[in-house]
């Protein structure tokens, strides 16, 4: 069996670059398609686009926002799931009164400043609390994080809101996630953290949870070598 096509799903104002190490080293071995949201302002929309294009089976993995889609992709098609990898994401729905509502106040007033100061800046000020704090001094990473930020625009941004303020509640999908699967986050990762990752591990039964050390939110780029080491283990497993 061969390894099958890998989907490589970004999140929250992300592009091909929070992939770039993972692409790199998985593609020796497999083919994989990095899928670009364009405006889509729905989780599900994003998920529909990402179907019409795939193969008849392949293996999705998403950080973030982007594990959100898989979710949203599986929803859809089960049958042609050949594995999932979850990093740095959550499965639940917004939160019903103050929460909820807190959370929509903290992301608007992103998009408030994106809007004064453009989608780079407003990157500088949303990493703080999204990367390592060891790691923000790092000029070469946190000037490819911003840089990735900063090709996106307040519109893609506002519709990347709305599609993560009125996700669905993936909660029910997990029990019937049967394929090898991974839920991989960053032991610091303070937006997704690892009681989440350890409660969606437990919930999925064919699953390896993976705890990144010395990481935040975004693993994939803090954290590129151990990440993908571990996806490797997991790609590898679905051609046994």
């Amino acid at each position: 069996m061969s390894v099958p096509h890998l989907i490589l799903v970004p999140g929250l104002m992300c592009d091909a670059d929070v992939w770039e190490s993972q692409a790199r080293e998985l593609g020796l071995s497999t083919t994989i398609t990095v899928p670009d949201h364009g405006s889509a302002d729905s989780l599900g929309d994003m998920a529909e686009a990402i179907i019409a294009v795939a193969p008849a089976r392949f293996a999705i993995a998403g950080h973030s926002m982007g594990g959100r889609v898989a979710f949203e992709v599986f929803r859809r098609a089960p049958e042609r799931v050949q594995g999932i990898a979850l990093l740095d994401t959550a499965y639940a729905p917004r939160a019903a009164g103050a929460e909820g509502d807190e959370e929509a106040a903290q992301r608007y007033a992103l998009l408030d400043i994106a809007k004064r100061n453009g989608t780079r800046t407003m990157g500088a000020v949303w990493v703080q609390k999204m990367v390592h704090r060891d790691r923000l001094f790092e000029t070469s990473l946190m000037d490819a994080i911003l840089d990735m930020f900063g090709r996106k625009s307040c519109d893609i941004l506002a519709a990347q809101i709305k599609a993560l303020l009125d996700r669905p509640d993936a909660e029910p999908l997990l029990a019937g996630i049967k394929c090898p699967t991974i839920v991989l986050g960053g032991r610091q990762d303070t937006w997704s953290t690892v009681e989440v990752h350890e409660q969606m591990s437990t919930k999925i039964r064919n699953s390896r949870l993976v705890v990144i050390e010395d990481c935040g939110h975004m693993s994939t780029m803090e954290r590129p070598g151990e990440v993908t080491a571990a996806m490797q283990e997991w790609l590898t497993s679905l051609s046994a």
